[in-house]
């Protein structure tokens, strides 16, 4: 790989990709023939821009290329919120060599040092994409494209990009990400790794007692959970040690601890002489050197395939060894009362689907189409801070005609501003200037501006003016769906996105799902790999004796129920709509049925309509299948909790119901899932 990647990047006119396994040796092939370059050149200046999506990872690979610049007298320069104020003024002051950074950072260089940037960049040969797929269809990954795009403004000209990964699935789309509209020539993609995976089925509760079980012959393990079972994992298995009278081998690790926590987790899992667990978040996904990890544990069905591959990259770096992952999920006991959906083990086969399409090597592309309109806010806001003021006709140009916000024409743009000048975000001068209005002002001169992306808000819930608690809201929400909270069932009366509040009503009838934050958008092909696993009678070898157990349960519900012949099922008084495909499909779905005016919800891999019978649900969607794609503008006008993205609350109505439909929707699909449902015998 390095050897292909060399004398590619150091001819220094080409965009190139690196796409190879982890501690393969990629950043040595980026920067060895960069640095080579540097040091044959004649002047001076800032030659070489790394953009990394993480402080720790900047701080990891600032040591690796010190060690590999000393000799060179070739700077290498660090830039985020830990590094102290002089070693930012001398860089300012002395531009040279090589400079780490993250788009945060960046964004703050172009809103506070705006004029200094010709400067600064005037003579930059190279910028270097650390982890690109972490930035792939995501608003941080256009901050970066926009970012890059005023970059080669400042610099002048085009400045060939470097991306590095070991997590891609479409070449193509990386490559058109890295360079958007005009996709460069990208070197061979080499991903290859020897596979030992192990998927250990739990039985519920039992979980601990296992992971006891496994800490005896488990060394440098990293377990992937959200932040509130990171913690309650760590102090479980803390006190199973101390009650054992063992020293402590178990840690958290998540973006909420103090640097000096994380640091000295990291520090452990550096020491080969004892052995640790970090039990940690996605934090220690990227590429970040944390020493020779003997496996990954997984708990619960992975967010994606393509962070799957990722984890998966961070054990079996020792030489001779393989890479190993282990599986955990939690699945119910199946009695009388459970429904098909929970009967199915649904989470099981999501995973045993993934780690299939892992092993043939796809991964999720990125999602065409988005508007990000959140972010083109905060770099049209941005710009103007940079420059002092610039006409509508010019930030058009830069951010969107040759830009990455291509798919906003003219008309949008101009809907945009005037969106903007109602909330007093921006202004116009007599001579047609776009300024930053009195809460722009205050906006852009705050800390949290130069990050485009915003965590999930919480939505408040209430009952009869009582607080019933906090829920995050991912899914559509509409009046007259239901939820489950608290361990009762609700009926939801209103929305009030602006308040973030939902106001509920008891409900006692059928059966509705628990309605939350989900760990992630499923891709319509790992449902149709669902779909093909339950048709199946073949056990995967990496499944143990207890999934195959469990995994037979599914399938027998499967073939109980006649899903291969049928995806429409009545059960109780409710019916299920079975139509593998993806989360965008499905929202998509039970967005036409709710406006149809039936009480559907998303219930796991499955649209649950509550008091429609399967002959009824029929009719319904011949109607649909009738009528053709739906438009996504209509749908998306019904959803009120629309504000996800950081700045989506500086949309107008229609700017809001463009970017949902086009960021959550998929009519095409939804479409073509319905004449499926009907071919496939309907009920």
């Amino acid at each position: 790989m390095q050897e292909d990647a060399i004398p590619v990047i150091l001819r220094g006119s080409n965009d190139v990709i690196i796409a190879a396994a982890t501690a393969t040796g990629k950043t040595e092939a980026a920067f060895l023939p960069i640095c080579t370059r540097i040091a044959s050149g004649k002047h001076g200046g800032l030659h070489a821009l790394d953009v990394s999506p993480l402080k720790a990872l900047i701080n990891d690979q600032y040591d690796r290329l010190l060690r590999l610049c000393e000799h060179l007298e070739i700077p290498v320069h660090r830039w985020h919120g830990d590094v102290a104020a002089k070693k930012k003024h001398q860089l300012l002051d002395d531009p040279a060599g090589v400079l780490l950074i993250t788009p945060e950072s960046l964004e703050a260089l172009f809103v506070l040092r705006g004029t200094t940037m010709p400067r600064l960049f005037g003579v930059l040969e190279y910028v270097v994409i650390d982890e690109l797929h972490s930035f792939l269809g995501n608003e941080r990954g256009r901050q970066l494209q926009s970012l890059l795009h005023r970059v080669e403004e400042a610099a002048g000209r085009r400045v060939p990009r470097v991306g590095l990964s070991a997590t891609l699935g479409d070449m193509g789309l990386a490559a058109d990400f890295l360079r958007p509209g005009e996709a460069d020539a990208y070197g061979r993609s080499d991903i290859s790794r020897s596979l030992l995976l192990k998927s250990a089925m739990l039985e519920k509760h039992s979980l601990i007692n296992k992971i006891k079980g496994e800490t005896v012959k488990v060394k440098g393990d990293i377990r992937n959970l959200s932040r509130q079972n990171v913690e309650l994992y760590a102090d479980l298995l803390r006190r199973l040690a101390d009650k054992d009278r063992v020293p402590n081998e178990f840690w958290p690790h998540h973006g909420s601890l103090a640097k000096e926590l994380r640091e000295h987790v990291e520090d452990k899992l550096k020491d080969t002489m004892r052995p640790v667990t970090a039990v940690c978040t996605s934090t220690l996904e990227l590429g970040i050197d944390i020493g020779s990890v003997k496996s990954v544990a997984q708990i619960g069905a992975p967010p994606s395939v393509a962070s799957l591959r990722q984890r998966l990259g961070r054990s079996g770096r020792r030489k001779g060894e393989a890479a190993i992952l282990r599986v955990y999920v939690q699945e119910e006991e199946i009695t009388s009362a459970t429904a098909p959906q929970d009967a199915l083990r649904a989470e099981l086969v999501q995973t045993v689907a993934m780690v299939n399409l892992l092993l043939s090597g796809w991964c999720e592309p990125s999602l065409h189409g988005q508007l990000h309109l959140s972010t083109l806010v905060q770099q049209l806001l941005s710009l103007i801070a940079q420059h002092g003021g610039v006409t509508a006709l010019r930030a058009w140009q830069q951010l969107c005609e040759a830009g990455p916000f291509r798919d906003v024409d003219q008309p949008m743009f101009a809907s945009l501003l005037r969106s903007l000048a109602r909330r007093d975000l921006l202004e116009q001068a007599p001579d047609g200037a776009l300024l930053l209005g009195l809460k722009g002002e205050r906006m852009v001169n705050h800390y949290s501006f130069y990050a485009a992306f915003s965590t999930p808000d919480e939505y408040r819930l209430v009952s009869d003016g009582k607080p019933l608690g906090s829920l995050p809201i991912t899914h559509p929400v509409i009046a007259g769906m239901y939820l489950i909270f608290a361990g009762r069932r609700w009926r939801v009366c209103s929305v009030d996105a602006g308040q973030r509040l939902i106001v509920l009503a008891p409900a006692h009838a059928g059966r509705v799902p628990r309605f939350g934050g989900g760990s992630g958008v499923v891709h319509d092909r790992v449902r149709q790999e669902m779909l093909a696993i339950y048709q199946e009678t073949s056990l995967p070898a990496y499944v143990d004796a207890c999934a195959q157990s469990l995994l037979g349960e599914g399938r027998g519900t499967f073939a109980q129920h006649m899903l291969s012949e049928r995806r429409i099922l009545e059960h109780g008084r409710a019916t299920l709509l079975f139509c593998w495909m993806g989360d965008r499909v499905m929202d998509t779905v039970m967005l036409q049925l709710l406006a149809k005016g039936l009480a559907a919800e998303r219930d796991g891999i499955c649209v649950a309509l509550q008091g429609v019978s399967g002959p009824e649900l029929v009719r319904h969607l011949r109607d649909l299948a009738h009528d053709g794609p739906p438009d996504p503008f209509r749908l998306a006008a019904a959803v009120r909790n629309k504000v996800v993205e950081k700045h989506d609350w500086c949309l107008d109505e229609p700017l809001l119901c463009a970017e949902y439909a086009a960021r959550s929707l998929d009519t095409d699909g939804a479409w073509r899932a319905v004449t499926a449902t009907l071919a496939a015998g309907g009920g």
